[in-house]
């Protein structure tokens, strides 16, 4: 208690205490009066001697009166009170609280300057530090969560330093110490940094002053089965288990269950079926349950899969519903919470996730071991497990059974798939939509559209916010030409379920049917998001940019494609003709080769590599790959007619000569050839006259049947003339005289001036005139030919 007598010495409580004689309390005739301390007993003469002189009066009690003073009449002074105040100044008003004096003085600065207020203040420091780490974790900050820790850490060792240093040991805080390094320890783990982790861990784990840190062990196993160390995860997980009391059962069980996934990474299923068996025993779960019948699924044993599955049933579900008037009353709590009309009860949302996860478990488990329970039959397999389902879990036994319909849809028994199927048409509303849904696209697969129409409809109707029923109505709708409806109904499943992957890539489909290219790549971009790495998406990207005419971005988009599916050569031939489109010739020529590569027989692209080596004279390289589509298409004359092209390019005028006289005799109507071989022995000063003839009498056909037919029509002599034509004429470098050609095809042809090409580099006799002719390849009709 405060006291006057300490008020210096006083640590709390360091304030001047100043009474005046005018502020003070009113005294009394002996003094200030001290309030409850115990007033001194008058005596009945206060003298000097403390004895009364004689003759004295014994009614004084503040001692003789010295002479000249009037004797008061009474020993006590007045309490000086006054109603009103008197003109002698020095009279106080009555005020035993000193209510009158106004405000307490201030406070004196408490000075903090000791070593304990310091580690006090650096002890604040550290758990601020700690708990905005913390904080950070648990907004996903992992950056802002390591850089806190890393402080705290920092501060910590300064804290123990400085009571070291002050001889304040004895106040180390070890529990700070070991939440300051867990918290490091836990950071570091979530930004992926596991080797300081495991580092920081080891010094907690190996601290004697932490008895309790065993069990920091689990988290260790768990970074070594991050970094799929299997064996020494499982070893953690056994420390900790030694160091865990048997009282902590619940800790036990998930430190069993952490051991039985590290045997199954493994592949040591015994192992992990005695750990999972362990906990079943005592203290049963859907997630053990499931993973020990995963262990029996592994070893084959049909029996224990049975018993495995009849125990993850007999698990008591949290949350299930007793009857339909529960149910019927939670559906309405749950639109009422969805509304806004009631406040959202945690508990119950609780209590669904746990529904919902422990149907999953099940489910997956039944998919499971259906079709494994009999080798020879598996629907017995579904006929068991839809029995033991329907006993207390009748809607997910309605669920197994659609899936059984799906089975024989991938058996190809879709008449057995529709009447299983169809038996929902009499269920409840949720199996009746769900069925309607399949039937709609078994039928679509089908492709009888009226009734997949009909049950898309149907499914729509039961349930309006299902979006693959509405995908179904879409399609109905596409396959029909109306795309603008088709297009309202996936803008409606996408709103339903805005990651629904059909809905979107239908809808663009349908805005590319509707030429909004724009539209189109927006939904395939927005689909690329969720699934980067499906090639049908990127695909679709890619293919309406260079329908756009944006060959950069259509490039980049099938160089992403490329690396999804490396070896399909129609990509890899597309980026050749993007890349030659842009003239970058040796891009186009290394993708043209690479999808050449992979698939040799694509004529497209045996053309395309032939023309490209005629463009740049390689005409050795060109005549293999002509050669190649010959074989290909060993009745198609053009690629013959190419050989012997590229011969006399050459020079090899005896082999062409040799080429076009094979031809000649196989295909005698060849107009082409017959063309090139007159020119070809002019220009040798072999005998002509009579191929001139059958020039002149096929060209004669030609024309009267090209004014017959109006002027269609094509040469007589083997499909593909025309196409020769453009092709032979293509390739060569260089500015070379262009010498007199076929007229062209469907134009009537003169009977005169029919001057044939001569040959390279040979002057030309008899009735083609003396003048030296070349033979040109036009560069144009190349490009034409390579884009």
């Amino acid at each position: 208690m405060y006291s006057g007598q300490n008020q210096n010495d006083d640590y709390d409580f360091n304030y001047e205490v100043d009474f005046s004689a005018n502020s003070g309390p009113p005294g009394t005739a002996s003094g200030n009066y001290k309030f409850g301390a115990k007033a001194p007993r008058m005596s009945t003469a206060m003298g000097s001697g403390g004895n009364n002189a004689p003759g004295a009066s014994r009614m004084g009690t503040q001692g003789q009166s010295q002479p000249g003073e009037a004797r008061p009449m009474t020993s006590v002074s007045g309490a000086g009170f006054s109603s009103k105040a008197g003109p002698n100044a020095t009279r106080q008003q009555f005020d035993p609280l000193n209510a009158a004096r106004g405000a307490a003085p201030a406070l004196a600065e408490k000075a903090d300057n000791s070593a304990e207020d310091m580690a006090k203040e650096l002890e604040k420091t550290v758990h601020r530090l700690i708990e905005e780490s913390a904080d950070a974790s648990a907004r996903g900050e992992w950056g802002k969560a390591l850089e806190k820790g890393k402080e705290a850490g920092k501060e910590e060792r300064r804290l123990c330093k400085h009571r070291e240093s002050n001889g304040l040991g004895d106040q180390i805080n070890i529990d700070l110490t070991y939440a300051v390094w867990f918290n490091l320890a836990n950071v570091y783990q979530q930004n992926g940094m596991m080797e300081e982790a495991l580092n920081t861990y080891t010094l907690v784990v190996k601290n004697k002053n932490y008895p309790q840190a065993g069990r920091l062990r689990v988290n260790m196993g768990n970074i070594y089965y991050m970094q799929k160390k299997y064996v020494q995860a499982n070893k953690m997980y056994r420390m900790a288990l030694d160091q865990i009391p048997n009282s902590s059962k619940e800790v036990r069980f998930k430190i069993f269950r952490n051991i039985g996934n590290s045997y199954v990474k493994m592949g040591l299923f015994q192992d992990a079926i005695q750990n999972f068996e362990t906990i079943m025993n005592a203290s049963p779960d859907f997630q053990t349950g499931f993973n020990l019948i995963l262990c029996y699924y592994a070893l084959g044993d049909t029996e224990k899969m049975r018993r495995g599955f009849n125990k993850l049933l007999a698990i008591p579900m949290q949350g299930q519903e007793g009857d339909e008037d529960e149910e019927e009353e939670a559906k309405a709590v749950e639109e009422a919470e969805a509304v806004g009309q009631a406040r959202v009860d945690g508990l119950r949302e609780e209590l669904k996730r746990q529904r919902k996860e422990a149907e999953h478990y099940i489910m997956t488990a039944a998919r499971l071991i259906a079709p494994a329970l009999d080798k020879s039959d598996w629907t017995v397999g579904y006929s068991w497990v839809h029995d033991a389902l329907k006993l207390d879990h009748d809607n997910l036994a309605s669920a197994m059974s659609i899936d059984q319909g799906l089975q024989y849809l991938k058996n190809k028994d879709f008449e057995k798939a529709i009447e299983l199927l169809k038996s929902f048409e009499k269920k409840d509303q949720s199996m009746k939509a769900m069925a309607a849904t399949n039937l709609s696209f078994i039928y679509f697969l089908e492709g009888d559209y009226t009734n997949a129409d009909e049950y898309a409809d149907l499914a729509v109707r039961n349930s309006r916010y299902n979006a693959k029923a509405l995908v179904n109505k879409g399609n109905c709708l596409f396959m029909n030409h109306e795309y603008h409806r088709a297009k309202e109904l996936y803008l409606e499943a996408i709103g339903v379920q805005a990651d629904c992957v059909e809905a979107i890539y239908n809808l663009g489909l349908a805005n590319m049917r509707m030429n909004s290219p724009d539209e189109a790549r927006q939904a395939f971009e927005k689909l690329h998001t969720i699934i980067p790495n499906n090639p049908a998406v990127i695909y679709q990207i890619a293919n309406l940019y260079e329908q756009q005419q944006q060959n950069q971005q259509a490039a980049k988009w099938f160089n992403v494609l490329i690396t999804r599916v490396p070896t399909d050569p129609g990509i890899l031939s597309r980026l050749g003709q993007i890349f030659s489109k842009e003239n970058e010739e040796t891009q186009g020529f290394h993708y043209q080769m690479e999808s050449y590569r992979h698939y040799p027989v694509n004529l497209d692209v045996i053309s395309w590599l032939g023309v490209w080596f005629v463009k740049h004279e390689m005409y050795e390289k060109s005549i293999q790959y002509f050669e190649r589509a010959s074989q290909i298409q060993p009745n198609e004359v053009k690629w013959r007619l190419m050989v012997t092209s590229c011969y006399r390019r050459m020079g090899n005028y005896t082999k062409a000569l040799q080429l076009y006289e094979q031809i000649h005799e196989e295909y005698p109507d060849n107009i082409e050839c017959l063309r090139y071989l007159v020119a070809i022995c002019k220009d040798l000063g072999r005998p002509y006259e009579e191929h001139q003839k059958k020039l002149v009498k096929l060209d004669r056909m030609l024309a009267s049947k090209n004014q017959n037919a109006g002027g269609g029509g094509g040469g007589p002599g083997g499909g593909g003339a025309g196409a020769l034509t453009q092709m032979d004429r293509g390739g060569g470098g260089g500015q070379r005289e262009v010498s007199p050609r076929a007229p062209p095809k469907n134009s009537p042809k003169k009977e005169q001036a029919l001057a044939a090409p001569s040959a390279k580099g040979v002057d030309s006799r008899g009735g083609g005139g003396g003048e030296r002719q070349e033979e040109d390849f036009a560069d144009d009709d190349v490009n034409d030919l390579l884009v």
